[in-house]
């Protein structure tokens, strides 16, 4: 719309390429080149290598890189969870919000020797959306 009016429709010759629209996966990586935002990574894995999350953190931004990573550890108590429900209803909103961030990251890291059930939807879900993934332990690739 320009000043309340609708912009009229742009035409075409014959044979000339029409430009597609961007997909919001185009837009944020534009956007992200515009802004000059260094690499984002998302580390995965299970929450049971919290520890090695950090220093794996630690590592991505000494070279540079923007990191988001898993913020809460479910296994560990917490007045947050402490409830009945209340873990397994966060659970379900922590996991869309990882694979929010997984949207976001440019790559992911997966983290530690063991890959399980939510670790190994995680990397298919990343791979869907072709986000390179690197491993610490690359021999738990599940495509390896």
């Amino acid at each position: 719309m320009i000043r309340g009016r609708l912009r009229a429709p742009r035409t075409t010759p014959p044979g000339e390429a029409v430009a597609q629209p961007l997909t919001p996966e185009e837009h944020l990586a534009a956007a992200k080149d515009r802004l000059r935002l260094p690499p984002v990574v998302a580390i995965c894995g299970s929450t049971r290598f919290m520890t090695e999350m950090a220093e794996a953190d630690v590592r991505e931004t000494k070279d540079g890189k923007i990191v988001v990573k898993p913020g809460c550890d479910l296994k560990t108590p917490h007045a947050l969870w402490a409830g009945p429900g209340e873990a397994e209803a966060l659970k379900a909103r922590l996991d869309a919000l990882h694979r929010a961030k997984i949207r976001l990251a440019d790559e992911v890291l997966v983290v530690g020797d063991y890959i399980g059930d939510s670790t190994r939807a995680e990397i298919a879900y990343a791979r869907s959306l072709d986000k390179p993934v690197r491993f610490t332990h690359p021999e738990v690739d599940p495509d390896a």
